[in-house]
């Protein structure tokens, strides 16, 4: 039995990524700073890198060898270019990009002693068009996708897989506290969607499914945007 690792693995598209793992029959261990009351939640920052291999380690110990990564953890900042800190700045960038490089590190090993591995970072469609207020979070995504291509070029030949999936409009968390605070309007991004819907955590977990499996054994270093049609 594979043995996966989901980063944000505590809600939102992370949660829903975790529970579609585990119904495909793999073990998941959840990385989270919250990551609640799941049996295999692990407590990470994955800024931390002490605390990223601590928690790698641990769950290694419990289930075997990491061989499937998908990086869901993620932070968002809503706020004019000109009020934003080098702090605020560096803090996105340290979750959105540093947390996936930590993660990846963490497990590299176990995936090339195994000769095989799928790791799936989720970027952001906002990488293809920009979004207004949110600056630092699209230059990280953006460095996601490009770290997404150089991985899957160095380490295809080890047989690991590195894909993206950059979502769209989904119902999280996240983009409900967005929608509250006026930086997302709801029914006009629904009705500016070709498939007139907005998406759900479950259609980047079923992306995610894809690509962690055997089927998806020749897609590597492709960016695969799951957003409804917005982006194309």
């Amino acid at each position: 039995m594979k043995t996966a690792i989901v980063t944000g693995g505590g809600s939102g598209i992370g949660q829903a990524v975790v529970r579609r793992l585990r119904a495909d029959g793999l073990n998941v261990a959840v990385l989270d700073l919250k990551p609640g009351d799941d049996e295999a939640g692990f407590v990470a920052d994955v800024t931390n890198r002490a605390q990223v291999e601590e928690a790698v380690g641990a769950a290694r110990e419990k289930y075997g060898p990491i061989t499937v990564l998908v990086n869901a953890a993620g932070l968002e900042m809503f706020r004019r270019f000109t009020d934003i800190t080098f702090d605020d700045w560096q803090r996105v960038i340290d979750v959105n990009l540093n947390g996936v490089f930590h993660c990846v590190q963490a497990v590299l090993p176990d995936m090339i002693e195994a000769g095989w591995g799928r790791i799936v970072n989720i970027s952001s469609s906002s990488t293809h068009s920009g979004q207004p207020y949110m600056s630092p979070y699209v230059a990280a995504k953006s460095a996601v996708n490009g770290l997404t291509k150089s991985l899957a070029l160095e380490y295809g030949p080890a047989g690991i897989t590195v894909n993206a999936v950059p979502p769209g409009f989904i119902d999280t968390p996240m983009l409900r506290k967005s929608a509250e605070r006026g930086y997302v309007k709801v029914e006009e991004s629904i009705a500016s969607t070709p498939v007139r819907r907005i998406g759900k955590p479950e259609d980047i977990a079923a992306a995610c499914a894809f690509l962690i499996s055997e089927e998806a054994g020749y897609i590597t270093g492709q960016i695969l945007g799951v957003n409804g049609g917005r982006n194309t």
